[in-house]
């Protein structure tokens, strides 16, 4: 059974003026998403700026998100680490704190073979019975997961179940389902690919653009799953440039500053990180505007 069918947000980590965790406008965003049909929340991944939390405020995070959402979507905590016994602590940990799932990325800086990126993920699987999530994002990490190893990893480890396909490649999403059988729960790491996941039997996306349009998010999926995927394909058509702006800077830059247009939060990033430049910043309001949104 999949963890999640639809849209999944990767959510925010709010921070008070690029400091210490505002937990209030945590709560905000949170309850923004489940309020709006987002149907799972993942925490502490790369648009939660998990790589510059500490542990402990890494745990704290999940822990906190795990209690707000109250068990009404499922919460996937991000685990991963370039370092295994990290990860492998980080999942130990997130399965106590009550997550229902861990997305795990690729080992980044080091550069693992595939043999290597084998034996990790078994490793850092063999911590928890919770079903893992694969993240293959290759620009983000420097390390490209091969459709052959997610195959061998989902065909020989039990609770490896998924995979975050963000390569933007389509070429390896589709091989990756027939290596499978189709089996293998395939969800669209990038919001300009929803519906070309979903078309060879992805189950559905893990999203930046969920954060401004949650519901027009969930409702491609859903539109797509129920049979009208005309609807779907002028959803992905509709929300194209959107999606697109939101990347106009590294993320989650861009949706910091948009969250913070949307009054939730300040919108601020941890250093090495900095605010949005005014002029992208203009041009991502100004989409935002179109769409209603704001």
């Amino acid at each position: 059974m999949s963890i999640f069918k639809g849209s999944a947000v990767a959510i925010i980590t709010p921070f008070k003026n690029g400091g210490e965790v505002d937990y209030e406008s945590f709560s905000k965003v949170i309850e923004f998403q489940i309020a709006n049909k987002t149907d799972a929340i993942v925490v502490c991944g790369t648009t939660g700026e998990a790589s510059t939390l500490t542990h402990e405020e890494h745990l704290d995070v999940i822990a906190y998100c795990v209690k707000q959402v109250a068990g009404r979507v499922p919460v996937i905590a991000g685990t991963g680490s370039n370092c295994t016994e990290t990860a492998k602590y980080l999942t130990k940990e997130a399965d106590a704190l009550g997550a229902d799932a861990m997305l795990v990325v690729t080992p980044y800086y080091n550069k693992a073979t595939q043999n290597g990126l084998v034996a990790h993920f078994t490793a850092v699987a063999s911590v928890t019975k919770k079903p893992i999530i694969l993240y293959n994002v290759p620009s983000r990490t420097g390390c490209k997961m091969t459709a052959q190893t997610i195959a061998t990893l989902y065909k020989t480890v039990d609770n490896i179940v998924a995979v975050k396909e963000a390569t933007g490649d389509i070429t390896v999403a589709t091989e990756i389902a027939a290596l499978t059988n189709g089996e293998m729960d395939i969800y669209s790491g990038n919001d300009d690919m929803i519906v070309p996941i979903l078309s060879i039997g992805g189950k559905g996306v893990i999203s930046v653009l969920s954060h401004v349009i949650p519901e027009q998010v969930h409702e491609m999926v859903a539109a797509y799953l129920r049979g009208d995927v005309k609807k779907a394909a002028d959803m992905q058509v509709k929300y194209f440039r959107l999606a697109k702006d939101l990347f106009l800077e590294v993320n989650p830059i861009p949706v910091k500053a948009a969250t913070c247009m949307m009054g939730q939060c300040d919108g601020s990033v941890r250093m090495p990180l900095s605010v949005m430049e005014p002029q992208n910043a203009a041009v991502l309001k100004a989409e935002m505007e179109k769409q209603g949104i704001l």
